[in-house]
């Protein structure tokens, strides 16, 4: 997979070449690509942002540079033949791990890491037009940029990528996987720590009996910090209240 990430702080992603994604780097798995904004910024303080239109707090990034550094590289002759642009954004659609499932197989993604109040919108109208753009949210909070979120979406993509996690086995039970669960507590050696023990099923060696506890483990975790992601009862009139989103 090929990733291009444009942000004003390139040594952000420094982070994408540590532990399992630097070592997929390496291995030719992960092709990560970062392109400084203000490289497409020709004036002499290499300015990428200016005052809003209409009037109001903040400032909004010009189009220009942003038009300038998309073309370049979905022009460029080693491109994808059909990039996503992604750009983070507390107005998109929410990441989930199924998100992160469906983009790990995509050939190339293009992370826009907006700063300020985002890029003007006619970068969105313009790249709509011409391709692909998703706007997406990691969470109901606002971020100083875009980077950060860049980071763990390709984190969450990154993983899955065929070759990067060296026991595929540790992919299948997760939280957030497509059951919707919570993933249950995990132990490990010694038995017995500062008078906390192991549960004893886990060391029972009996699987049925370790899959069941595992099964009500996750659930009922998932009740009690996530009531929202599960289905709901038969009968209990949730079919007739309207749905949050």
């Amino acid at each position: 997979m090929r990733i291009d990430l444009v942000t004003i702080f390139p040594a952000y992603f420094d982070a994408l070449e540590l532990s399992l994604l630097g070592k997929a780097r390496d291995r030719g798995l992960l092709d990560v690509r970062v392109h400084d904004l203000r490289d497409a910024a020709h004036d002499r303080h290499r300015t990428v942002d200016d005052t809003p239109a209409g009037g109001g707090a903040g400032m909004v990034m010009k189009p220009e540079p942003w038009g300038e550094m998309l073309d370049g590289i979905l022009g460029a002759p080693d491109a994808g033949p059909d990039p996503l642009i992604i750009f983070p954004s507390p107005a998109g659609e929410v990441f989930t791990q199924r998100m992160a499932r469906e983009l790990a197989h995509e050939s190339h993604l293009i992370f826009g890491c907006g700063r300020y109040e985002g890029p003007d919108q006619r970068i969105f109208d313009e790249y709509a037009e011409r391709g692909r753009i998703r706007l997406v949210s990691i969470g109901d909070y606002v971020l100083n940029g875009g980077e950060v979120a860049s980071i763990a979406m390709i984190e969450a993509i990154g993983r899955l990528l065929p070759g990067v996690v060296g026991n595929p086995e540790s992919l299948v039970e997760e939280s957030h996987e497509e059951d919707g669960l919570l993933e249950y507590p995990s132990y490990t050696k010694p038995a017995e720590w500062r008078g906390r023990a192991v549960p004893p099923v886990l060391l029972s060696g009996n699987h049925a009996a370790i899959a069941a506890w595992r099964r009500e483990q996750s659930l009922e975790r998932t009740r009690r910090v996530r009531p929202d992601l599960l289905p709901p009862e038969p009968g209990d009139g949730a079919s007739d209240s309207p749905s949050m989103a």
